[in-house]
């Protein structure tokens, strides 16, 4: 629960730093929340400070990656990304009464250090959940987020991932999963039927069954069946889902459809549709064949998964080709964020499904030795 006093007590001691604060990035992405230190309370939720993300700072050094500086009283105000991976936690800001780049740089490592450290401590307490929480969550959204891997963006030499789904508070019924080994990355997205607690519920057989089959070393045709298989046997209903498996030294990837919609490939400045042959979705009552579909990636091409929620309703008002092109120079984590807000808007803030995106930028097998934007050499 101090842990993130140990970093702050340690730069107030080396730099006689003030105002030294830690603020999280909340799960619909559109707030800051300033973590309390240990010991003066605060963890309920709606009395933490709160800012808007849009149009500041904070914002600013969390797209840019990089530390920010300007003048304040009694001295300086850093405020410098804390990210693992490229997965954006928050921020570190501070005010020090003298800022040089031996200063800058130590402020950066603490930052990044922090990054690990609440990676790691998040395991552990709910504090980190709590800190994320700017509004109730539906007992289906607790759920499926628990189905989420702890990270929503990934990045190596040959790839960058993010992903993310809204609205994050009230969702029913989809789920996005990655796993990374030292030859593949295995990715799955899935939409189950329905809405509300049932559709959650529908999920977390797909997700457990897939992850199952996968962490047995089997291939995706045989997860395919798996998911299947449990929902016919435990489920009620059915789950859309596509299945990709990405060999890390050729950028060929396999892939599984079960009902799913097709993804959207960037290759220079052309969006078009991957065009699949789309199998039964998993869990429907009648013979299936899982077919498995040979691609390979490109460097410098960008692979958009997306759930049947990106085109529903209000949504099919977005240009989601014209938007993947528009943002084709930010990085995944802003695309997804870029798509996702503009399906929200789109509906008014009321999206009657969950709308999921999944973004992969494939950077290419010779990629080598590449610094992300957390700082870490991959």
């Amino acid at each position: 629960m101090e842990s993130v006093d140990v970093v702050a007590r340690s730069l107030e001691d080396r730099f006689s730093a003030k105002q030294v604060s830690f603020w999280l990035v909340d799960m619909l992405g559109r707030k800051a929340v300033r973590l309390p230190r240990a010991g003066t309370g605060g963890h309920v939720l709606g009395e933490a400070q709160t800012i808007e993300l849009a149009g500041s700072v904070h914002d600013q050094v969390l797209r840019s990656q990089r530390t920010h500086q300007e003048d304040a009283e009694g001295g300086c105000r850093l405020v410098a990304p804390v990210t693992n991976r490229g997965d954006r936690i928050g921020v570190l800001t501070l005010v020090a009464p003298h800022v040089d780049d031996t200063v800058r740089d130590a402020v950066a490592q603490a930052a990044h250090a922090l990054a690990y450290i609440v990676v790691t401590d998040r395991r552990f307490t709910d504090l980190y959940h709590w800190g994320r929480r700017t509004t109730s969550m539906s007992l289906a959204a607790e759920i499926q987020h628990q189905l989420l891997p702890s990270a929503s963006c990934c990045e190596a030499a040959q790839f960058t991932l993010a992903s993310g789904l809204v609205p994050a508070d009230d969702i029913g019924g989809d789920t996005y999963d990655y796993a990374l080994d030292e030859q593949t990355l295995q990715l799955s997205i899935t939409d189950a039927m329905g809405h509300d607690t049932a559709s959650a519920l529908l999920a977390t057989v797909t997700v457990n069954a897939l992850r199952r089959a996968r962490r047995a070393g089997q291939a995706i045709r045989d997860q395919a069946y798996a998911a299947h298989e449990a929902l016919t046997d435990y489920g009620r209903g059915m789950t859309t889902g596509q299945l990709l498996r990405v060999l890390l030294d050729t950028g060929d990837y396999q892939l599984v459809n079960a009902g799913h919609p097709w993804p959207l490939l960037l290759r220079g400045t052309r969006v078009e549709e991957v065009a699949l042959v789309v199998n039964l979705p998993f869990g429907v009552p009648a013979p299936v064949t899982y077919e498995v579909q040979q691609f390979r990636l490109e460097p410098g091409d960008r692979l958009v998964l997306i759930t049947d929620g990106m085109h529903e309703y209000g949504a099919l008002t977005v240009d989601l080709p014209t938007l993947i092109c528009d943002t084709r120079n930010e990085h995944p984590r802003e695309v997804v964020r870029a798509l996702t807000r503009a399906v929200d808007d789109a509906s008014g803030g009321a999206l009657a499904d969950d709308a999921t995106t999944i973004v992969l930028d494939w950077h290419g097998s010779g990629s080598g030795q590449r610094r992300t934007s957390g700082g870490s050499n991959t």
